[in-house]
């Protein structure tokens, strides 16, 4: 990593730990990020999308291990389930009754993955911690693709943008049932999830 791109992810990581919102980069479009342990935040980053507290938000990090208690009790299965998919852009449905409200919404669930996106994982690394993080949009309007979009979206009222690009998919996660497998929200249509998963794997041997 360059010395830009350190200093850049401290920075992120210095704004998140002060309870901003920030942009950054996933693997199909632009997402906005918080602090999931500080409800102001989560708050701020609801009201920026226009967003229902009562959807509950997803939450990304580094690893399954980085989410801690929030995830619960995983059987053997399930942690097979989620070691093929992950690092990779799918999001998991958990049973989580322990976890906030605040980011659980009207659900006893909660949404987690381990982005295929090496700089979002980096991210939460740098961070030290899961965070929320949902498409950069506004109620009703498609989610930026780009850092010009989130600016002309929100303007200043995100913290910080960290520079970026997405990791090519056609759109936002799906998002699976780890109990039942079911998919509540299919892919966009566009890049597998293998050849993303592949791509991301060809930038780490490249390090």
């Amino acid at each position: 990593m360059s010395c830009t791109g350190w200093f850049q992810l401290q920075l992120a990581a210095h704004h998140l730990g002060c309870g901003g919102v920030i942009a950054h980069a996933t693997e199909g479009v632009w997402g906005l990020a918080c602090d999931p342990f500080n409800e102001c935040a989560v708050i701020e980053l609801a009201t920026l999308k226009q967003r229902s507290g009562s959807k509950g938000f997803i939450l990304i990090a580094d690893s399954l291990e980085r989410f801690g208690l929030l995830v619960g009790e995983l059987s053997d299965s399930q942690r097979r389930t989620l070691a093929a998919a992950w690092p990779g852009p799918v999001t998991f449905l958990v049973t989580a009754p322990q976890a906030p409200a605040w980011l659980r919404g009207a659900h006893l669930q909660l949404a987690v993955r381990v982005p295929g996106h090496a700089q979002a994982r980096a991210l939460c690394e740098r961070f030290g911690g899961p965070l929320v993080s949902t498409s950069a949009n506004p109620r009703a309007r498609m989610p930026a693709r780009n850092s010009s979009q989130v600016r002309r979206y929100f303007g200043d009222r995100v913290s910080f943008i960290l520079a970026g690009r997405t990791g090519g998919l056609a759109g936002p996660s799906e998002i699976r049932d780890l109990c039942t497998g079911t998919v509540v929200r299919p892919a966009v249509e566009g890049r597998s999830t293998m050849s993303l998963r592949q791509r991301d794997g060809s930038l780490r041997s490249r390090r």
